[in-house]
């Protein structure tokens, strides 16, 4: 049985270095599968594609290859504007969902971090984080990031733009983004990356311990 940990939350909350830290950890495969948005994105730019034709959207998201992810390329933020538009396509995620379904059955474990992991993508994974942290927390960690990498940002734009990112995430029709029923909530406002990974160590340590019980 392959063991699948399940990450959801808003942008910038910190999931993505959380899940990568816990899948080194377990010796598990990881995907961002917002990367698998962006990377359709890129696909219909580079093909100078229209982004409101859902058919072609559909199309590109099928022949997404996991293995091609660039986390780099891929962060643009004209792939990200983009990817925003065509995540709202019921075609495309039904797409990107069996993709990455496929994938986190991968063995002997996966962990998987988006929006929808725990609601739709894998309902049935053991361990079901939903990691969050104030707008203002998640802006002023972008816009250290951006500004450590030596490229000027407004704080404010910024922020502007998380806020319209989160009730564009949680109002869309498909596929909301929110925390499963059963979902642990961590708020990493005033938690250390550290402690963070401390903490889901405790729910993931405790699901696996019940998974192999209940195989014996």
């Amino acid at each position: 049985m392959t063991f699948i940990i399940a990450i959801d939350g808003p942008a910038a909350a910190g999931k993505g270095t959380l899940s990568r830290r816990i899948a080194e950890e377990y010796g598990f495969h990881h995907l961002d599968t917002g990367l698998t948005y962006r990377a359709t994105a890129k696909a219909l730019l580079d093909a100078s594609l229209p982004l409101d034709d859902e058919r072609v959207a559909e199309q590109m998201a099928r022949d997404v290859e996991l293995s091609g992810l660039d986390r780099g390329v891929l962060a643009a933020h004209s792939i990200g504007e983009a990817a925003s538009k065509i995540a709202v396509m019921p075609l495309v995620r039904q797409a990107l969902v069996e993709t990455q379904r496929a994938f986190s059955r991968r063995e002997p474990g996966t962990v998987l971090d988006g929006r929808d992991i725990g609601t739709v993508v894998c309902p049935q994974a053991p361990v079901k984080l939903y990691v969050t942290a104030s707008a203002e927390v998640r802006a002023r960690r972008r816009f250290d990031e951006i500004v450590g990498n030596g490229t000027p940002a407004d704080f404010l734009e910024i922020l502007a733009d998380i806020v319209k990112r989160d009730e564009r995430d949680m109002g869309r029709a498909d596929s909301p983004l929110r925390p499963a029923s059963d979902a642990h909530l961590l708020d990493t406002s005033e938690m250390s990356i550290e402690a963070a990974f401390l903490t889901a160590k405790t729910f993931v340590d405790a699901a696996w311990k019940h998974s192999a019980g209940s195989e014996n």
